[in-house]
């Protein structure tokens, strides 16, 4: 460790590149995530705060929901602030311990992100699967220990990812060809990474991502099946309405994440991976909250219930 940061030391700060180095776009580029800041953070604590107020939303789903859009708003605001201080600022530089403290963050709430999806996608397949079980299978107790996955999972990608940067050594060149720490930008910096740094990334993301997206599609399987064998129409649109959310959100958040990361660098320039890293980074925690509460009835009802309350 003593050794890794002596290595580390030769830089003690980063010049982040930011989004684009095109001065007229900077200010627009400013206000428009701003707006998509705002908007995460708003609906983000809304839903939080909803489904803290409302017991009728107190049952698994919701609580897995209210884990997620807290997951949203932590890790948007990992990234978004200091990516708006880049958009004004004369120099976007990051301080080394900033930059690894950004990192391993990111990495967290991105891999519990991934694991808090795949648990929702169970909880879903519990519903549709198996109705008459759910209680049973879905008890406080079970939801609690899947949420203790989840963010265990989240410590085990962000202690592997800095593990793995950690005993890199960073030369002389401190540029980072991105708006944010990330371990790609990083490894290019390096002047004593190796394939096994590559591969050690490559597993970690394939765990981060490829088990959740695994479990996801077997779930998604038996709830297809199951919604098939539904006879009446209204039964099959209802099921098919309780999972339709939860899709979209998982293939923007997965597709853009695999985008960027499960592919060699030389086939993807680092700046279409900023386009792709924006997506879920920026534009996913803010739609989250949209497509849960304006595909959901429940969370309207309660939005009506709770602003009742207040105003009336």
């Amino acid at each position: 460790r003593r050794m890794a940061a002596d290595n580390a030391s030769s830089v003690t700060e980063f010049i982040l590149a930011g989004l684009t180095d095109e001065s007229e776009l900077q200010i627009p580029l400013f206000f428009l995530f701003l707006g998509f800041y705002m908007v995460t953070v708003v609906g983000n604590l809304g839903l939080i705060t909803l489904i803290g107020l409302n017991s009728h939303l107190h049952i698994p789903m919701y609580f897995f929901l209210f884990n997620l859009s807290f997951i949203d708003v932590s890790y948007s605001t990992t990234l978004t602030p200091k990516m708006l201080m880049g958009f004004v600022a004369k120099r976007n530089i990051i301080s080394y311990a900033g930059c690894m403290t950004q990192f391993f963050f990111f990495c967290f709430f991105v891999f519990s992100e991934s694991y808090i999806l795949s648990a929702m996608a169970y909880d879903r397949y519990v519903a549709i699967c198996k109705p008459l079980l759910y209680t049973v299978t879905m008890s406080p107790q079970v939801c609690s220990l899947l949420l203790l996955g989840v963010y265990g999972m989240g410590v085990f990608g962000a202690v592997s990812h800095m593990g793995n940067i950690m005993f890199i050594t960073f030369c002389a060149d401190n540029f980072v060809n991105h708006y944010m720490c990330d371990i790609i930008p990083l490894l290019e910096l390096s002047c004593n990474s190796s394939y096994i740094n590559l591969l050690v990334v490559f597993i970690v993301v394939t765990i981060g991502i490829g088990v959740p997206i695994v479990t996801i599609f077997i779930s998604y399987g038996f709830i297809l099946s199951s919604i098939l064998h539904i006879s009446s129409t209204e039964g099959r649109s209802k099921a098919f309405s309780t999972c339709s959310s939860h899709i979209i959100v998982v293939s923007l958040f997965f597709g853009s994440g695999a985008f960027m990361y499960l592919k060699p660098p030389s086939i993807l320039p680092l700046d279409q991976g900023k386009v792709s890293s924006i997506f879920y980074t920026a534009v996913v925690p803010m739609f989250n909250p949209l497509i849960y509460s304006l595909r959901n009835k429940d969370v309207k009802v309660a939005l009506k219930k709770t602003l009742g309350r207040k105003f009336f």
